[in-house]
């Protein structure tokens, strides 16, 4: 549940390739060791953003949820654990992250309801098409730890870091607006972002016709600048933009808040 995130531009994929490689994974938790999740040693590291993004997905029984960029599958995990009687589809870049995330859901006996797709945006192969719940070909919800850098960023030495962690051509205004085409009316997505982006993303989902966004901040510490936001959104939704209290993620003396630690042990929901 701790570490560091690190990524690939797509572009330079073929020529990273053999960076991709290392394969050697490490065993830990999550929510309070209600989860078991191994992720690779070398590459990007999950940290907490994924479990509190899916704390803030308001997913029914019996709905489907899909998460791009799952990485070795923490979202959907938590998501899941939290909320047991939904689907779940991942859809995830790199390979062997897609692979391990597979064995991830396997190991916590979650195969029947997640399905993981090697694809990203805005590459989305064909297949996914075919999980949708319905005839219409879109999800009850979607969900997206963004990769954070723009496309001409320099990025991590290792290539998996920069695959996850760069944008591709087009932005984010590109990137939200694809995949909010997977969410059907009435559906939320949710996004974890820089608090630097909001305005653009504000943008791309507005243009894309949701309404109702909700800005949720995650605050360092108490008196600090937010640097990561929460924001979720409805499909067609008319409601106003609405800036919430956000949470406080550690204790000035250390540690995490009472609050946080309710989401990331307990799996509760946020906003």
């Amino acid at each position: 549940m701790s570490g560091t995130a690190a990524s690939v531009n797509p572009a330079t994929l073929k020529a990273d390739a053999a960076l991709m490689t290392a394969t050697e994974t490490m065993d830990g938790y999550l929510l309070d060791r209600r989860v078991r999740y191994k992720q690779f040693i070398q590459g990007y590291r999950t940290g907490i953003e994924p479990v509190l993004l899916a704390a803030s997905v308001p997913a029914q029984p019996g709905q489907t949820v899909l998460e791009a960029g799952c990485g070795a599958g923490a979202g959907l995990l938590c998501l899941t654990t939290r909320c047991p009687d939904i689907d779940g589809v991942g859809l995830e870049a790199d390979g062997a992250t897609a692979q391990l995330a597979t064995e991830n859901f396997a190991e916590n006996g979650k195969s029947g309801r997640v399905r993981i797709v090697h694809g990203s945006i805005p590459r989305i192969p064909p297949t996914l098409r075919a999980l949708t719940p319905g005839v219409n070909g879109r999800f009850h919800h979607a969900m997206a730890n963004p990769p954070w850098h723009p496309s001409d960023h320099t990025g991590a030495q290792d290539a998996r870091r920069r695959l996850a962690m760069t944008m591709p051509e087009g932005g984010w205004h590109d990137w939200i607006t694809t995949l909010s085409r997977w969410v059907l009316p009435g559906g939320s997505l949710s996004l974890a972002l820089p608090a630097s982006v909001v305005d653009r993303a504000c943008e791309a989902l507005r243009d894309a016709g949701f309404g109702g966004i909700a800005l949720f901040p995650l605050w360092p510490k108490q008196g600090r600048s937010s640097k990561i936001v929460l924001m979720r959104a409805v499909q067609g939704g008319k409601g106003v933009f609405s800036l919430l209290p956000g949470l406080v993620l550690h204790r000035n003396e250390g540690g995490y808040t009472p609050q946080c630690e309710a989401i990331l042990r307990d799996a509760e929901r946020l906003f």
